[in-house]
C-alpha cells in the first residue's frame, strides 16, 4: 500500500470506536473511573458517561482522543476489549 493510502486508513481509523458497552469494559479493566477517563481526555464526566451509555459520541477531536486511550487500554486488557454475548 502507499503512503498516501496509509494515511488516509491512519486518519479514518484513528476515530473508530469500540461498542460503548465494550467502553466501559475497559474503563473498568484499569480500574479508572468515569472522572478520571474525563479529566485525562479534557471532558466532564457526563460526557464520559453518555459515550459508555451510547448517548452521545464524541466530537472529532474528543473522538481521536479517546479511541487512542481506548486502544492502549484494549492492548493491556484484550479480554476486557471483547463483546459480551447477549442472553435472551
Amino acid at each position: 500500500m502507499s503512503g498516501p493510502l496509509r494515511r488516509v486508513d491512519a486518519l479514518v481509523d484513528a476515530d473508530i470506536l469500540p461498542s460503548p458497552q465494550v467502553r466501559q469494559q475497559l474503563r473498568v479493566a484499569a480500574g479508572l473511573t468515569q472522572a478520571e477517563v474525563a479529566d485525562a481526555i479534557g471532558v466532564k464526566r457526563v460526557a464520559v458517561a453518555r459515550w459508555e451509555a451510547g448517548l452521545t459520541k464524541p466530537h472529532r477531536g474528543n473522538r481521536v482522543t479517546y479511541a487512542h486511550f481506548l486502544r492502549r487500554l484494549a492492548e493491556k486488557y484484550p479480554a476486557a476489549a471483547q463483546e459480551a454475548p447477549v442472553e435472551n
